[in-house]
């Protein structure tokens, strides 16, 4: 059973309310200003009436649930999105991660194959000129090795600009997560005093008024329809009637009989002789 008449609420916060409204019935017992419950009213008429008046409770703690509704639909408000970003998330994320496979992949190869050819092509080069008379491709070797010494010291300058900037990406994904975890802390904790307002200030107040001074007609609880447990055999009962009481004209006739005559015959003792 859902609320329909709570306009100050949002839909998705109606059951918070409901459960909020349940514990408080719940824990009746426990609390001497809701001793009455179940004397003039029991727990689901107290519910019913309770529902039936959820914007006026609600009314009671309405600043602490406009605190908890602006710290939540700050949460889920999206990030802003950075100039030049993608608009399609897939393709964004897939392009990103392929250019950062890209990028790590030449930042480690290009120091490594730069400094191998560096090392080759100068101790080829260095050789080649302690020769006499010295080759002439030993200078272009030489020239070679120098190329690529700079090439590798070149990529060890890029590898280490790139472990800065994943260092920084990491750290500002890391406070980004960080910061969603304490905004998610703080709606909880503007979840939790949103209810024990609505609880103290609202809930409360009300069952205790509705149990001090009780509704001349309470709210009546549907019960649950009865089911007859033994099944229709498909036959009616037999009519027990006696073939006697109904004529064919309609009306009751009873059967038609007269006594006997028990009168003595004529007697006039043996001198007498019948007729």
């Amino acid at each position: 059973m859902h609320m329909n008449s709570a306009p100050h609420l949002l839909t998705e916060d109606r059951p918070e309310f409901e459960r909020t409204l349940d514990e408080a019935l719940r824990t009746a017992p426990e609390r001497p200003d809701l001793a009455a419950l179940g004397q003039r009213l029991n727990s689901e008429q107290l519910r019913t009436m309770a529902l039936s008046a959820s914007a006026i409770i609600a009314a009671h703690a309405s600043a602490e649930y406009d605190h908890y509704v602006k710290t939540r639909e700050e949460l889920r408000a999206p990030a802003v999105p950075t100039p030049g970003a993608l608009f399609t998330p897939g393709v964004g994320e897939n392009a990103e991660a392929t250019g950062a496979g890209a990028v790590a992949v030449v930042a480690v190869l290009t120091p490594v194959l730069a400094g191998i050819a560096a090392v080759v092509l100068l101790l080829v080069g260095y050789l080649l000129s302690m020769l006499t008379p010295e080759p002439a491709v030993a200078e272009a070797l030489l020239t070679a090795g120098w190329v690529f010494g700079a090439l590798t010291v070149a990529g060890l300058l890029g590898a280490a600009v790139g472990l800065l900037f994943t260092a920084l990406r990491n750290g500002s994904t890391a406070f980004q997560v960080g910061h969603r975890d304490a905004g998610s802390e703080e709606v909880d904790r503007a979840r939790e005093i949103w209810k024990e307002a609505l609880l103290e200030r609202g809930v409360v107040p009300f069952l205790r008024d509705a149990l001090a001074n009780p509704p001349e007609t309470a709210p009546a609880v549907p019960e649950p329809p009865r089911q007859n447990r033994i099944p229709g055999l498909g036959y009616s009962r037999p009519d027990f009637g006696s073939p006697s009481e109904h004529s064919g004209n309609g009306h009751k006739t009873r059967p038609s009989y007269s006594s006997p005559d028990f009168s003595s015959p004529d007697y006039g003792g043996p001198d007498h002789k019948p007729e």
